[in-house]
């Protein structure tokens, strides 16, 4: 009778990392982008989800980022251009009101991989 148990209790573990896992094709690191979308205060302006922050709605949520095929209103979403808008969305759109915040590639590659994941 424990075996069942045990099994379950596996397969159920089993899946509690995917979210720390970018999609297929996605580089970076999902988990580490979780923490710097929080260290680079994105949370100010965006819902994002899984990160904790005020409940400002300034600018859009970042909710189901991976099924959207237009970001910045005008770039193809992939995640080049989502590492692109990420680092300096001012050269993308001179009009937007996301600030840069001097975000690296390395943390807008694992950032742009985190919200693809989510």
């Amino acid at each position: 009778m424990k075996r069942p148990i045990l099994v379950a209790a596996l397969l159920l573990l089993a899946g509690c990392g995917d979210e720390h896992r970018a999609p297929g094709g996605v580089r970076g690191d999902p988990a580490r982008g979780k923490i710097a979308l929080a260290q680079y205060g994105c949370r100010a302006c965006h819902i994002i989800p899984g990160v904790t922050g005020s409940k400002v709605y300034v600018g859009r949520p970042l909710d189901d980022m991976a099924r959207r095929r237009i970001i910045a209103g005008t770039l193809p979403n992939d995640q080049a251009n989502l590492v692109r808008w990420i680092r300096n969305p001012q050269a993308v759109d001179p009009r937007t009101a996301m600030p840069v915040l001097g975000v690296s590639e390395r943390d807008a590659l694992d950032m742009s991989a985190y919200l693809l994941a989510h």
